[in-house]
């Protein structure tokens, strides 16, 4: 009985202290619940750093962006530092380079062909416009495989006329002017200037010859001692491109290394035109007899000339022997307006003696009067078409394989007494004929002189 009135006992102590636990005021009740001291420590340093934080967030992200902009302007600024600048020691062959890079978009404006720049500047371009649009209009509509025209102005260089077409293939076009074809009998007037130089012969030298007059085999020019031969002046025979004539000059007057000296003279195996897009010309040595009197007849196919190069000798003969700097460039404006070049007439080199260049004026004058131009130059009747202009011309004609096809050359300059203007047309045709080079060369001067 009495461990049953214990334990009776106890059950009424124990709910007796749970009343008095939920009795307990709230106050004494979160003092008996607290934190650790350390804990509320770390609590009170970091809610400040947070709230540090998120306040500085849209700062630390502007400085981001404008770190980011800045190294964009540096890159920017590094990269225009590394950029040419096109303007800056702007010479003759820089600008030519530069003309020669813009010319296929440029147009007409003020009378004057120009090319806008990329960062705004101009290019204002040396060429005579109508004459250009002339040859080039002309060699569409007779739609020429391969045409290539230059025409310059022999007192200062600049060239008139840059144009070219290939019904074939238009990527030809680009670099036309500055590749390298056979010279064909262009080099008749280098053979001439050497055999004048020597005081041999003069264009009224009568020299005698075997073969056809345009026989390529020199085994059948040779000369009989005691048999008849046919003869020719120099002159009449340049007009007529006597292939024997110059074989047996080269050969018997002028000699391998006086020929080789002569065409070195006259720009060839040298970097004549530096820093633009012009081939250099070549002319291969001879290593016989043969191959010497091919070469002076103008037969020889490692011999090879751009049309730029060819129409430069023409204007330096045209010159009194001196040849000019070609420049493409009147002048060259910077992107505010302002000149930051302009051409200046530049003498290149001197190829021959004014007395020379007189005695080849006589001999090249009989070409058009006389010779292998005579029918593009006269009516049907017999009438000169420029009857009032006398024009010194030579003409050149060979078969070559790039491109293939037959080429056909004329070289001119005019008037003889005070010359304007020289000029060089190549055609290249295949099996049918559109066009001789003559006859590009008639319309150029009939364009140039009559407006």
């Amino acid at each position: 009985m009495q461990d049953l009135k214990h334990l009776s006992k106890k059950k009424r102590l124990h709910r007796l202290n749970l009343r008095k636990q939920q009795d307990t005021p709230a106050s004494d009740l979160s003092a008996a619940i607290k934190e650790p001291p350390a804990e509320k420590k770390r609590l009170r340093l970091a809610l400040p750093i947070i709230a540090l934080l998120l306040a500085s967030y849209p700062i630390f992200n502007l400085l981001i962006s404008a770190k980011t902009a800045l190294s964009s302007v540096s890159k920017g600024s590094m990269e225009a530092a590394k950029k040419p600048d096109i303007y800056k020691e702007l010479d003759n062959w820089r600008s030519f380079q530069l003309a020669a890079d813009m010319l296929p978009s440029s147009s007409l404006t003020n009378d004057h062909l120009s090319a806008a720049l990329p960062d705004g500047g101009t290019v204002v371009y040396a060429i005579d416009e109508p004459l250009q649009r002339r040859i080039t209009r002309l060699m569409e509509d007779f739609k020429v495989p391969y045409g290539a025209f230059v025409a310059i102005e022999p007192k200062t260089g600049k060239i008139l006329a840059l144009a070219s077409h290939s019904s074939i293939n238009p990527t030809w076009e680009k670099n036309s002017c500055f590749n390298l074809y056979p010279m064909a009998s262009l080099f008749k007037i280098i053979t001439a200037t050497a055999a004048l130089e020597q005081k041999k012969v003069s264009p009224d030298t009568v020299f005698a010859f075997n073969g056809r007059l345009t026989s390529e085999n020199p085994k059948y020019w040779y000369v009989k001692a005691h048999g008849k031969n046919q003869e020719l002046p120099l002159s009449i025979a340049m007009g007529k491109s006597v292939n024997p004539v110059f074989g047996r000059l080269a050969s018997d007057v002028v000699g391998k290394d006086s020929l080789i000296s002569c065409a070195e003279r006259f720009g060839f195996n040298q970097l004549l035109f530096p820093g633009t897009p012009v081939i250099p010309s070549r002319a291969a040595i001879p290593q016989t007899d043969s191959e010497l009197k091919l070469m002076g007849a103008g037969l020889g196919r490692e011999v090879k000339i751009s049309p730029l190069h060819a129409a430069a000798v023409m204007a330096a003969i045209a010159n009194g022997g001196i040849m000019m700097a070609p420049s493409l460039v009147e002048e060259v404006k910077n992107p505010q307006g302002n000149a930051v070049f302009s051409h200046k007439p530049e003498q290149l080199k001197r190829l021959v003696a004014p007395e020379v260049t007189g005695q080849l004026a006589r001999m090249l004058s009989t070409t058009v009067n006389s010779g292998t131009s005579r029918r593009a130059f006269h009516d049907r009747r017999g009438r000169p078409m420029l009857a009032s202009i006398n024009i010194a011309a030579k003409t050149g004609s060979i078969n070559g394989n790039d491109p293939a096809g037959h080429y056909s050359w004329f070289a001119a300059y005019a008037p003889i007494e005070d010359p304007q203007i020289a000029l060089v047309a190549l055609v290249i045709n295949q099996n049918k004929w559109r066009i001789k080079a003559s006859n590009v060369g008639e319309k150029a001067l009939e364009a140039f002189f009559k407006r």
